[in-house]
C-alpha cells in the first residue's frame, strides 16, 4: 500500500514546561487516530523549548552569572533520551499506530542538543538526529551533532528523513539524504517567514520527495508578559507556517499560520517514480565522474578509552 495520510502537528511550547508540552502533544491522541495518520512531524525544540529572545547573559568576551541561571533553567527543563517524555511519546505512537517525528532539547551531560526523535508504532524510540549546525547564536546553548545521527527510518507512509531548521539549507546534508533513499522529507522548525515555504519547495522539487513541515506558534511577548528587546511586542513570537508538499513543488495542505492544529494531507509513493523520471538526484542526474560526496558517519566523542 504506496498510499497514506501524513500530517505536520503545529503546537508551540508551554511556557509551564516540558510536562505541560507533552500534556498538549498528548491530547491530540483522539484527532492523529481519526485522521488515521501514517506519520506525524513536530516543530522543532517542541519538548524543552526555543527561547526565541533571550540571550542568556552573553555579551562578546564575558558571560554574566544571570546568563548562566538562565541556562541552568534551560538544561533543567530539556529532556534525557531515553528518558520518561520518549516513553510517553513511543506510547503515543504505539496507540494512535502512527511514526512521530518530534524537535526536543535533548541532555547529553551538561551539553544540550537539538534534536529530532523518531518513534515506530510497534518498536518505540529507533533513531534521532542531532542537529549539525545550530544557527547563529543557537551556538551559545547548543551543541553540535556529528555523522553519526543522519538516519532515514522505514515508516507505515514510507522512508523518512530530513533536517532541522537551517540545516535544510546545508546541500551537502540534502545530498547525503537524498542518497539514502528519502521519500519523506520531515523539517522541524520555528522559521515561520516567507522564504521557508520557498525552500521547503525547493526541497521537494530537487529531491522529488514529499515534504512535511512542522513549525512551532507561540503568542506574542504582550500576551506571554515577557519583554523582548526590538521585537514588537503584539507580534506573535512564532506565527507556525507548517506545510506539506508534494513531489513536483505542489501545496498538498497549508501552510498553517496563526494557531495550533494538525496538518494532514494524503500522499502516494508511488508518484516519487513518476516524480524522478526528468530529474533523480542521487541517480542519472547526479554526474558522479564530476562530483563526488564523502560522508563521515563516525560518532566523534571528544574521548576515547582504548584497552
Amino acid at each position: 500500500m504506496t498510499i497514506s495520510t501524513v500530517a505536520a502537528l503545529q503546537i508551540g511550547s508551554s511556557p509551564e514546561g516540558k510536562t505541560r508540552t507533552l500534556e498538549r502533544v498528548l491530547a491530540f491522541e483522539a484527532e492523529i487516530i481519526a485522521a488515521g495518520a501514517a506519520l506525524v512531524v513536530m516543530p522543532e525544540a517542541l519538548l524543552g523549548g526555543y527561547p526565541k529572545g533571550e540571550i542568556f547573559g552573553t555579551r562578546l568576551g564575558y558571560r554574566l552569572p544571570e546568563g548562566r541561571e538562565a541556562y541552568a533553567r534551560y538544561h533543567d527543563n530539556a529532556i534525557d533520551v531515553p528518558g520518561p517524555e520518549t516513553e510517553a511519546l513511543a506510547g503515543l505512537s504505539q496507540r494512535t499506530g502512527a511514526s512521530l517525528v518530534v524537535g526536543v532539547i535533548e541532555r547529553g551531560g551538561s551539553t544540550l542538543y537539538c534534536t529530532a526523535l523518531y518513534f515506530d508504532p510497534s518498536a518505540g524510540l529507533v533513531a534521532k538526529h542531532r542537529k549539525l549546525m545550530p544557527t547563529g547564536t543557537e551556538r551559545l546553548i547548543w551543541g553540535q551533532g556529528d555523522g553519526s545521527t543522519l538516519p532515514v527510518v522505514d515508516t507505515p507512509a514510507g522512508r523518512a528523513g530530513g533536517a532541522i531548521c537551517w540545516e535544510n539549507h546545508m546541500p551537502l546534508l540534502r545530498a547525503a539524504m537524498y542518497a539514502k533513499g528519502v521519500q519523506i522529507w520531515c523539517a522541524p522548525t520555528v522559521d515561520e517567514r516567507d522564504i521557508w515555504q520557498c525552500s521547503m519547495r525547493h526541497i521537494a522539487h530537487e529531491g522529488r520527495c514529499f515534504v512535511i513541515s512542522a513549525c512551532q506558534v507561540q503568542p506574542s511577548p504582550a500576551e506571554l508578559g515577557q519583554d523582548v528587546p526590538g521585537w514588537d511586542s503584539q507580534r506573535p513570537l512564532i506565527n507556525g507556517g507548517s506545510v506539506i508538499i508534494g513531489p513536483l513543488g505542489d501545496v498538498l495542505a497549508g501552510p498553517l499560520h496563526g494557531q495550533t492544529g494538525l496538518l494532514t494531507a494524503r500522499i502516494d509513493t508511488a508518484e516519487l517514480v513518476r516524480a524522478r523520471y526528468d530529474f533523480d538526484v542521487s541517480g542519472h542526474y547526479a554526474r558522479p565522474d564530476i562530483f563526488s560526496l564523502t560522508v563521515d558517519e563516525r560518532a566523534r566523542p571528544a574521548v576515547r578509552f582504548l584497552s
